[in-house]
C-alpha cells in the first residue's frame, strides 16, 4: 500500500521544500551510509567530555571541517529541531543528559535559537525516570509529548497513525538520541525505532519482527522529509533483554556514534549486537528469532542502508 496522506497532513509538509531544507537533504546523501564514532569510556562523564565526542562524531559522520559547520548545513537557524529521546529503559540505558546539553549547546552556537529546541519524550514521567527535568532549560525546552497527538490519523503502507503535534506540526526538523541495545521483537532499538514513541498506537506494529511497520512509518513524510540525524549513546550498550534494561546484558562499548543516514546507525548497532553476543557464546539475533528485517523493507523504499557489511564506519 503507498502512504496516502490528508490535505492537513500536506499543508503541514509545504514548508519543506524551502531552501534549507533542500540543503540539509542534499548534505544527508552525501554522507549515506556513513558512521561516525568517537571514544568515551566511562560511566559517569564530564560535560566537556561528552561535547568531545559529539563534537568528533558530527565531524567524522559529515565530513564537515566542523561540528558547527556541519549541524549549519543540517539544521539552518529558521528551523525549530526536535531531540526525540529514547527513555523507555530508565537511567540505565537512556541518552546521557550530558550527551543532551552537549548536542543542544552545539546547535545554539549553530544559530538555532533555544526556544526553537526542544527535547522530549513520550511522557514527562519517562523523562524524569531517565534523569531529564521538563521544562525551560539553558539551551533547550524539554518536554513529553503526554498524549498531544493529531486529531486525525494519517497512513503510510501498513500503519495508520495520529503522530505527536510536536512532530506533525511544531518541529520542522528532527533527531534521534537514542541508545545501542537490543529489542525483543524488532531485534535492534537504536535510532529507528526511537521513533514509534511519536505515533499514539505503536503496540499495533510489533508483529513479524516490527516488519513492514517500522519501515512503513519511517517512510512517512514526516519522518523521511524531517529526520536529519541519529545520535546513539554507545557508552553502555546491551545485546540481550531489551527494551526493558538488563544490566547482566550491558558492557562497556565507550562510543558516541553519528549519521545522518536514516538506517545506517541500526544497521551498525545489528553488527556490534551480534559480535558481543557472539563472544557470549549466544545465537546471533537473526539465529535468536529475531532479525531486523525492516531494515532491508526500510533500504527497499529507499531510506536508507540497512546491510551492516555496507555501512561506512568512520572514527573520529
Amino acid at each position: 500500500m503507498s502512504p496516502t496522506f490528508t490535505r492537513r497532513d500536506l499543508a503541514r509538509l509545504a514548508g519543506l521544500a524551502l531552501p534549507g531544507a533542500l540543503l540539509a537533504r542534499r548534505a544527508r546523501a552525501a554522507t549515506r551510509a556513513r558512521v561516525g564514532l568517537a571514544p568515551l569510556a566511562g560511566v559517569e562523564l564530564t560535560p566537556a567530555a561528552g561535547r568531545r565526542a559529539l563534537e568528533r562524531a558530527l565531524v567524522a559522520a559529515t565530513g564537515a571541517a566542523s561540528p558547527l559547520a556541519a549541524l549549519r548545513t543540517l539544521f539552518p537557524a529558521t528551523e525549530t529541531v526536535g531531540i526525540k529521546l529514547n527513555c523507555l529503559a530508565g537511567r540505565g540505558m537512556s541518552p546521557r543528559p550530558e550527551l543532551v546539553e552537549a548536542l543542544a549547546a552545539l546547535l545554539r552556537e549553530a544559530g538555532v535559537g533555544r526556544e526553537r529546541i526542544l527535547v522530549f519524550e513520550r511522557s514527562a514521567r519517562e523523562l524524569r525516570r531517565a534523569g531529564f527535568s521538563p521544562g525551560e532549560r539553558e539551551h533547550y525546552r524539554c518536554l513529553g509529548i503526554d498524549n498531544d497527538y493529531d486529531a486525525e490519523p494519517s497512513t503510510s503502507g501498513s500503519i495508520g497513525s495520529c503522530f505527536a503535534r510536536l512532530v506533525s506540526t511544531t518541529c520542522t526538523a528532527l533527531i534521534s538520541f537514542g541508545v545501542v541495545k537490543d529489542h525483543d521483537l524488532a531485534g535492534v532499538s537504536a535510532g529507528a525505532k526511537n521513533w514509534y514513541g511519536v505515533i499514539h498506537n505503536p503496540n499495533k506494529y510489533h508483529d513479524g519482527n516490527c516488519d513492514p511497520y517500522l519501515a512503513d512509518l519511517l517512510r512517512h513524510p514526516f519522518l523521511r522529509q524531517k529526520v536529519r540525524l541519529t545520535i546513539l549513546d554507545g557508552v553502555t550498550a546491551q545485546c540481550h533483554g531489551g527494551p526493558a534494561f538488563r544490566p547482566d546484558a550491558t558492557w562497556p562499548l565507550g562510543v558516541v556514534a553519528a549519521s545522518t543516514d536514516l538506517l545506517a546507525a541500526d544497521a551498525w548497532a545489528w553488527r556490534v549486537m551480534d559480535g558481543e553476543r557472539q563472544r557470549r557464546g549466544m545465537p546471533t539475533l537473526a539465529a535468536a528469532g529475531r532479525p531486523p528485517r525492516w531494515l532491508a523493507t526500510a533500504q527497499g523504499y529507499g531510506l536508507g542502508e540497512g546491510d551492516p557489511a555496507r555501512v561506512e564506519v568512520v572514527q573520529g
